[in-house]
């Protein structure tokens, strides 16, 4: 039978281990260090619920990171990590344990001190993540239940930004930049066109969707077809929103470092002109 011999308990939900297959890991799991000791063997069919950080790097930081940090939170991580697996049916990248942990703790020192601090981006996120979204709901709501605090709001798309960076293997901060960016693009359509997008509206919805995708596609490096006529056309008819999305896709090229091909201006274009017949 495969078992994990235990090196060192870290708390009562984390060891150190030897694993039959990965060597020396640590594992994470509620109540698996609890009363263990050196040398003790637990059997691998015998731990329904863990996790393992394989990466020597990734072990390393986490190792010094429990000591900090409220054995109540890790559980409650736990818990949370679990249940965005589950629900989404796939295996998250395992910095995700390293970096919730270390974010959801310093989120709850500033809670307790009254230093909250304002998200900019909460509608984006909510918009192109929502599946994300509501992951970070359960996980904010779960913290509040447990452990009494309540992070309230903003933090919920800062958690939302976590989950996709471990859903798509990408880091956090790429995917914060995006969200930035995608931000910075509608605000420059706002002022540009002199309009507020409301927020909830059905427009805003559909702007942040094509702008998501576009900056996808650009990052991919896909080319989309140049219709000729339809781009002639289009700078013949609508001048000033044509300069506009050469504007946005400028900012585009220089914030992605990637080259943006000449139809996603016209796409945008035509975007941008269902935008405005919408407010007239």
């Amino acid at each position: 039978m495969s078992r994990l011999h235990v090196a060192k308990a870290l708390n009562n939900n984390v060891i150190i281990a030897n694993h039959p297959g990965h060597g020396e890991v640590v594992v994470i799991g509620k109540g698996i260090g609890f009363n263990r000791r050196q040398g003790d063997l637990i059997p691998l069919d015998a731990v329904e619920k863990m996790f393992i950080l394989k990466n020597q790097q990734e072990q390393e930081q986490y190792k010094q990171l429990v000591p900090q940090v409220d054995e109540h939170l890790i559980e409650v991580i736990g818990e949370i990590i679990m249940y965005i697996s589950q629900k989404t049916n796939q295996e998250l990248n395992e910095h995700i344990h390293i970096a919730l942990t270390d974010h959801l703790s310093f989120a709850i020192k500033r809670a307790e001190q009254d230093m909250a601090i304002h998200n900019p981006f909460l509608f984006e996120t909510r918009e192109i993540y929502p599946m994300e979204y509501e992951l970070a709901e359960y996980a904010i709501e779960l913290i509040h239940e447990r452990l009494g605090v309540d992070l309230g709001q903003d933090e919920i798309g800062f958690v939302a930004l976590h989950i996709n960076s471990a859903m798509t293997n990408r880091h956090v901060s790429e995917v914060r930049a995006h969200t930035q960016l995608i931000a910075d693009l509608v605000n420059m359509v706002e002022e540009e066109l002199r309009m507020r997008i409301l927020r909830h509206s059905l427009d805003y919805s559909r702007l942040l969707t094509h702008l998501r995708f576009a900056i996808e596609r650009v990052k991919r490096g896909e080319k989309v077809a140049v219709v000729e006529k339809l781009e002639a056309l289009l700078s013949q008819e609508y001048p000033e929103l044509y300069k506009l999305a050469g504007k946005l896709t400028k900012v585009m090229e220089a914030r992605l470092n990637k080259p943006v091909y000449q139809a996603e201006i016209s796409y945008l274009t035509m975007h941008l002109h269902r935008l405005t017949v919408h407010h007239r």
